[in-house]
C-alpha cells in the first residue's frame, strides 16, 4: 500500500481535540451542578452533614487553576444546583418567579466567591486561602442586598456533624471555614497522591487539623446549669390552614393559641404536666394589635391568667403612625403587658418591600404587603420568673449579630419565636430548626423554638432536641431547661473570627492577582 493511500485512509487525529475539550467542558460543568447537590443534600432535614465534604472536594476540582471567568461560570452552575433546591420553599405560596430571583441572586455572590476561589488556588496551602474566599463570600450574602440573606451558609448544615463544637470557638464563619477547608483538603491530598508526591503531609494536614480542632473543642459543648434550672413551656397552636390565607384568619389562630394555653394549664392542674416557671407563644401568634382590639387583649389576658405565669405573646402592633412592628410582648398574668421586644431585622420583600414598583413587575403578591413593618433598635431580654430570657423572632435566627446580641445583653436562655406557616410543609422549618440548634451550641444556651404551625422544639445548650412537634398540630411542650450565663469564645469574640477570616481572604486574593499581573508582564 503506498505512503497516498495510507494517508487517505488513516482517520485524522486531530479533529477529535475540539470535541474531547467539549466533552471535557461538559463533564465539568456536570461535576460543578453535582458539587451544588450534593450541598444541598448535606442540609437538614438529611443528617448527611458529611456530604458537604465531598461538594467542596468536587467544587475544587472543577476550579482548580481556572481563570476567574471560568471559575464564575462553574461556580454559578454549583450556586445554582445548590440554592434552587434548597430555596424552593420561597415559591411556596408566590409561584416560581421569587423563587428563581432570590435564588440566582444569591447564586451570582457564591459565583463571585468561586472566581476568587479559582484564583488563589495557584498559591502555596490553596486549600486555606480557598475556604477564606468562601467565608468572604458568605460574610456578603449575609448583609448585602436589602440587609443580607445568609440562608445557606454552611454552618447551618452541620448541626449533626463532627465539626459544630467549632462554632463555640468561632462561630458560624470558623465552623463553615473547617468546613470548605477539609473538603476543599480531601482534594489537594488526593491530587498529592495521584501525582506520587511521597510527602503529601502538607495536604493531609487541611484535613486533620480542622477535624482535630473540632475534636479539641468539644469541652467547649457544655449544657451544665449553671444558673439553676427553669421550667418553659412552648406553645404551638397551629393555624387553620397553611399559606398566605391564615393571614386572613388571624382571630382563629389567637384563639388556637389561647386555647392550647388554657388546655396547658388544665393540665398542670391535673398533675399531668409541671407547671411552667414562664411559656412561650410563637410569632404572629396575634396578628391581631392587643393594644388597638380590646377582644385581643381579652382573649390574651384571660389565656396568661389561666396558666398564672408570665408569657411572652407574638402580636403585630399597628401603630397610629408609622410602620407597622413585629412584636414580643411580655405578658403578665397580673399587671398585663409590660416589656417589648420589636424584630429588628425584618424579611425584605415578606414584611417590607424595597423598590416595590419594580418587585411589582415580577409578581403580584407584594401588593399582599400594604403596609411595610419597620425594624427594632435594642436586643430585647424579658425577665421571666427570674430566668432571663432573649428574644430572636424567627428569621433573625440566621443572623450572628442578632443572636449574639441578645445573649451578650445578659440571655440566661433564647427563645425563637417563628411563624412558618407561609410556607407549608416544606424543607424550611427544619431548616431554621437547624439554625436554632447551631446557636445553641454557639452560645451555650437552651434555645426554645415556638412555631405556630410546627415544627417546635427545645433544644439544649449542646445542640440536642429533647422534644419537638409534628407539623400543622396544636401543641404544648413542657421541658426543664438549663439556665447559663457564661460565655462562649464565639460569644466574647464577635465578629472578629470573620474579620480574621475575611483578611485572610483578602491578603490570599491580592497575592493571586500580584502574581498574576507579573506573569502577565513577563510574557508580553
Amino acid at each position: 500500500m503506498s505512503s497516498a493511500t495510507r494517508t487517505t485512509d488513516t482517520p485524522p487525529i486531530a479533529p477529535a481535540r475540539p470535541a474531547a475539550r467539549r466533552w471535557a467542558r461538559l463533564a465539568d460543568a456536570g461535576l460543578a451542578a453535582l458539587a451544588g447537590v450534593l450541598l444541598y443534600l448535606s442540609f437538614p432535614p438529611r443528617p448527611l452533614w458529611w456530604l458537604a465534604l465531598p461538594a467542596f472536594a468536587l467544587l475544587a476540582h472543577v476550579l482548580y487553576r481556572r481563570r476567574p471567568r471560568a471559575g464564575f461560570g462553574l461556580g454559578l452552575l454549583a450556586a445554582l444546583g445548590f440554592m434552587l433546591p434548597l430555596l424552593v420553599w420561597t415559591g411556596e405560596e408566590v409561584g416560581p418567579v421569587p423563587w428563581l430571583a432570590l435564588a440566582t441572586a444569591e447564586a451570582l455572590l457564591i459565583a463571585l466567591g468561586c472566581a476568587g476561589i479559582a484564583l488563589v488556588t495557584r498559591l502555596p496551602l490553596w486549600p486555606v486561602w480557598a475556604a477564606a474566599v468562601w467565608v468572604a463570600a458568605e460574610a456578603v450574602r449575609a448583609r448585602a442586598p436589602f440587609g443580607g440573606f445568609p440562608w445557606g451558609k454552611i454552618a447551618f448544615g452541620q448541626a449533626d456533624g463532627v465539626f459544630l463544637p467549632l462554632a463555640a470557638v468561632g462561630g458560624t464563619p470558623l465552623l463553615g471555614f473547617a468546613v470548605a477547608l477539609a473538603g476543599f483538603g480531601l482534594y489537594a491530598l488526593a491530587r498529592a497522591l495521584r501525582a506520587g508526591d511521597r510527602r503529601p503531609l502538607v495536604a493531609a494536614l487541611t484535613v486533620v487539623v480542622p477535624v482535630a480542632g473540632a475534636l479539641a473543642a468539644r469541652p467547649l459543648v457544655d449544657d451544665g446549669a449553671e444558673d439553676g434550672t427553669a421550667t418553659a413551656a412552648v406553645i404551638q397552636g397551629n393555624v387553620p390552614r397553611a399559606g398566605f390565607d391564615f393571614n386572613a384568619q388571624r382571630r382563629a389562630v389567637l384563639d388556637n393559641h389561647a386555647r392550647r394555653t388554657v388546655q396547658l394549664a388544665n393540665d398542670v392542674r391535673a398533675g399531668k404536666v409541671p407547671r411552667p416557671d414562664f411559656v412561650v407563644w410563637p410569632e404572629n401568634s396575634s396578628d391581631l394589635d392587643p393594644y388597638a382590639e380590646s377582644d385581643a387583649y381579652a382573649v390574651i389576658d384571660n389565656a396568661v391568667k389561666a396558666i398564672g405565669v408570665p408569657v411572652s405573646i407574638g402580636a403585630v402592633v399597628a401603630p397610629k403612625t408609622g410602620p407597622l412592628r413585629n412584636t414580643q410582648i411580655l405578658w403578665d398574668p397580673v399587671l398585663g403587658p409590660t416589656a417589648t421586644y420589636d424584630k429588628r431585622h425584618i424579611q425584605p420583600f415578606g414584611e417590607y418591600i424595597p423598590m416595590r414598583s419594580v418587585a411589582r413587575l415580577f409578581s403580584s403578591d407584594v401588593d399582599r404587603v400594604r403596609r411595610d413593618f419597620g425594624p427594632g433598635k435594642v436586643p430585647g431580654v424579658f425577665t421571666m420568673s427570674g430566668s432571663r430570657v432573649g428574644l430572636v423572632t424567627c428569621y433573625e435566627a440566621a443572623f450572628d449579630d442578632a443572636v449574639r446580641d441578645t445573649v451578650r445583653a445578659g440571655a440566661q436562655v433564647i427563645s425563637v419565636p417563628s411563624n412558618n406557616a407561609t410556607f407549608g410543609r416544606s424543607e424550611m422549618t427544619y431548616q431554621q430548626l437547624a439554625m436554632s440548634r447551631v446557636r445553641a451550641v454557639e452560645h451555650g444556651r437552651a434555645v426554645l423554638v415556638p412555631v405556630t404551625s410546627g415544627v417546635s422544639a427545645v433544644i439544649r445548650p449542646d445542640g440536642e432536641v429533647v422534644q419537638q412537634t409534628k407539623m400543622f398540630t396544636p401543641a404544648a411542650l413542657v421541658a426543664q431547661i438549663p439556665l447559663r450565663s457564661s460565655q462562649t469564645p464565639a460569644t466574647r469574640l464577635g465578629a472578629w473570627p470573620e474579620y480574621a477570616l475575611l483578611v485572610l481572604a483578602a491578603g490570599g486574593l491580592g497575592w493571586a492577582l500580584t502574581g498574576a499581573v507579573r506573569a502577565r508582564r513577563r510574557t508580553s
